[in-house]
C-alpha cells in the first residue's frame, strides 16, 4: 500500500483468541480470515508492505466484510482499538481504490439533507401510486433488496416540544437517516425529555455526524463533517445521541481531528458531552414510574451501544420503569442483526445469514414488540420480519415505547 495508515495499537494483540468467538462473520465462516485476529494479521502485512491491496482483491473482500460491530473490542484483554485500526485501514485502501459505487451514492446521499428528502418524497409518490408495488415483483434482485432495506416513509416530521420552567436544557443530534424517516422518534425523544423537565433545544448548523463515511474509508468526508458539527454544538451543555452509532462515532471524534491542532481540543471537548439517550434518561428519572404499557417485548443491543459504548443495563433499566411491560431477553441479543450502516447492501448473503438467527431469537420470545436503539437495526429487523410473514410485529425504538406508556397515563 502506498497510502500510510495510523497501526498504533496493532501491537497490542497477543493472538489469543478470544475475539474469535465473539465475531459474527468468523462465527458463521469458521476462517480465519473472516475474524478479528485474522484481519489485524492482515491489516500488519499491509502497512509493512507484505501485501499490496491494489492488487490483492481478496485481503480487500475480507476487510470489507468485517461489520465494525466491535464486538471483540468487547472481550479483548489487551485493549486493542480495533474499530480504529479497521477504519484506518480501509481509509488508506480508499485513497488507492476508491469506494465502491453505491457506498459512493449511499455517502454522497446521506450528507446532504435534501437528497435524503428528495428520495423520501419519490418512494412516497411510487407507494401511492403502485409502482413500489410493481417493482417489488418485477424488479432485479438488487432493486427489489433496496426496497425491503429502504426507510420507511410517510412517517411525520420532527416536532420542537415546548417545555414550561424546564430544569435543563440539551440540544438533540436529528442526524440523516433519523432525521429525513424516523422524526417521529425525535418528537418521541422531545416528549419524554419534557416529562422529565428538559427541553431539548434547536441547534442550527448540524448535519449529519459522518460515521458512514468513517466506516468505508471516506475520512475526508467525516472530518469535514465533524468540524461543521463541533461548530454547531459548541455552546451545548449535553448533546443527546438517539441512533447508536452517530452516538458512538461522535464520542470518537477527539481521535478523528487528534492531529488537527485548531480542532483537536474542541474535538475532544464535543466528545465528553455527548450521551446517548438512554444513558442520560437513565441518570435523571430517579424513582419515577415511566406510564404503563401492557406489552410483551424483547430488546435488541444495538452493536455500537453494547459493545462501542458499554451502555447495555441502561435501556433495560428505562424499559423496566414501565407498568405492565414484560421484557423478555432474547438469544445473543448482543449479536449483530447485519445492518452495520449498509453492510446489508453491500455484503447481502453475509447479512441475511446474520440476520436469519436474529429473527428466530426474535420469535421464540412471542413478543408484541421488538426494541432497540438504532435506525439500521430497525430497518434490518422490520425486513427481516416481514421476510418471515410477521410484519404484525412492529419495531420500536426505546423512546417510542416509553412515549407510548406515558401517553397511556
Amino acid at each position: 500500500m502506498s497510502a500510510a495508515f495510523d497501526t498504533t495499537g496493532l501491537e497490542r494483540c497477543i493472538h489469543c483468541g478470544l475475539c474469535l468467538e465473539a465475531c459474527p462473520t468468523y462465527k458463521i465462516t469458521h476462517l480465519e480470515t473472516e475474524s478479528p485476529r485474522g484481519r489485524l494479521h492482515l491489516m500488519g502485512a499491509i502497512a509493512d508492505g507484505r501485501i499490496d491491496t491494489r492488487s490483492s482483491d481478496a485481503t480487500v473482500l475480507h476487510l470489507d466484510r468485517c461489520l465494525a460491530c466491535r464486538a471483540c473490542e468487547a472481550v479483548c484483554p489487551s485493549g486493542v482499538p480495533y474499530g480504529r485500526l479497521i477504519e484506518e485501514t480501509r481509509a488508506g485502501i480508499a485513497q488507492e481504490r476508491g469506494i465502491a459505487p453505491l457506498g459512493q451514492l449511499l455517502l454522497w446521499s446521506v450528507s446532504r439533507p435534501w437528497v435524503l428528502r428528495a428520495m423520501a418524497a419519490l418512494l412516497l409518490v411510487s407507494e401511492r401510486t403502485g409502482l413500489r408495488r410493481l417493482a417489488r415483483r418485477l424488479g432485479p434482485p438488487r432493486l427489489r433488496r433496496l426496497d425491503a432495506l429502504a426507510p420507511p416513509v410517510g412517517r411525520p416530521a420532527y416536532r420542537r416540544v415546548a417545555v414550561e420552567s424546564p430544569r435543563s436544557s440539551v440540544a438533540l443530534l436529528l442526524g440523516c437517516v433519523m432525521r429525513a424517516s424516523y422524526g417521529d422518534v425525535h418528537t418521541a425523544t422531545a416528549r419524554v425529555l419534557a416529562h422529565l423537565g428538559v427541553e431539548v433545544i434547536d441547534t442550527p448548523g448540524q448535519t449529519c455526524c459522518g460515521a458512514l463515511h468513517a466506516h468505508a474509508g471516506d475520512k475526508a468526508e467525516a472530518v469535514r463533517l465533524a468540524k461543521l458539527n463541533i461548530a454547531a454544538f459548541e455552546g451545548a451543555d449535553v448533546i443527546l445521541v438517539n441512533a447508536a452509532g452517530c452516538g458512538a462515532h461522535l464520542k470518537s471524534y477527539a481521535h478523528l481531528l487528534e492531529d488537527r491542532p485548531n480542532w483537536a481540543a474542541r474535538a475532544a471537548a464535543l466528545a465528553s458531552r455527548v450521551r446517548d439517550v438512554s444513558e442520560y434518561m437513565q441518570t435523571i428519572v430517579g424513582d419515577n414510574t415511566l406510564g404503563d404499557l401492557g406489552m410483551r417485548v424483547t430488546y435488541q443491543d444495538p452493536c455500537h451501544l453494547a459493545h462501542a459504548q458499554g451502555i447495555r443495563a441502561e435501556p433495560r433499566a428505562l424499559l423496566s420503569r414501565v407498568r405492565g411491560l414484560e421484557l423478555v431477553e432474547m438469544a445473543d441479543a448482543d449479536v449483530c442483526c447485519g445492518s452495520a450502516g449498509y453492510y446489508n447492501l453491500a455484503q447481502p448473503e453475509y447479512a441475511d445469514r446474520l440476520l436469519e438467527p436474529k429473527i428466530d431469537a426474535i420469535l421464540a420470545t412471542r413478543p408484541d414488540a421488538v426494541v432497540t436503539g438504532n435506525p439500521g437495526c430497525m430497518l434490518q429487523l422490520a425486513a427481516g420480519l416481514r421476510s418471515r410473514g410477521r410484519s404484525d410485529i412492529p419495531v420500536l425504538h426505546v423512546v417510542e415505547v416509553l412515549d407510548r406508556a406515558l401517553s397511556a397515563r
